[in-house]
């Protein structure tokens, strides 16, 4: 990890803690996400915080409502802040890859919420757009889901295939504590 490595801070917002997404697994996610804020800020390594406004009526990731704050300590000072209303956070305002490539920047560490949702999509067009990606899957968490047969897919199961399908290919997937180890 150098200098010239970002973290990308995904959707880490109090609306997440609204009891309409269900069961969650990663009660250390916040945690985590922290831990490495932390550190970014410290070291004066670039540090990206993006914040999904909901377009849905009722969401509590709304704008004006307060779920559509930052949590507490991820709230502080930033290199660059992106509101988008979409999964990837390259399709908000302002623009993040203009914003990357201007500033020279080639490697991401991203972590955030949730896992397959806003993070997995930000991490695989990341890679699509060629950047060097570090996925911190223990700074990420989700909620159970339940698929088109009905059935119930567990928060754990979504993560673990989530860090499956992006290792490797999309990014490298790894622990907060091997992050924090190569600072």
């Amino acid at each position: 990890m150098t200098l010239q490595a970002a973290l990308i801070v995904v959707d880490a917002q109090v609306g997440f803690a609204d009891p309409q997404w269900g069961r969650r697994n990663n009660p250390d996610c916040e945690t985590n996400i922290m831990r490495l804020v932390d550190a970014w800020r410290t070291s004066g390594r670039p540090l990206v915080l993006v914040r999904h406004d909901s377009l849905s009526p009722g969401s509590p990731l709304q704008p004006g409502q307060a779920g559509n704050d930052l949590l507490k300590g991820v709230d502080g000072p930033c290199d660059l802040l992106v509101t988008k209303s979409v999964n990837s956070a390259f399709y908000g305002t302002p623009d993040l890859d203009a914003w990357l490539r201007a500033s020279n920047i080639k490697r991401l560490v991203i972590c955030g919420m949730t896992t397959n949702h806003c993070c997995e999509t930000t991490v695989r067009m990341a890679g699509n757009l060629g950047y060097e990606v570090t996925f911190v899957l223990d700074a990420t968490h989700t909620f159970d889901r339940i698929g088109p047969d009905g059935v119930v897919v567990s928060a754990e199961d979504l993560v673990r295939a989530t860090g499956a399908n992006l290792h490797g290919e999309f990014a490298t997937v790894c622990s907060t504590n091997e992050v924090l180890a190569t600072l």
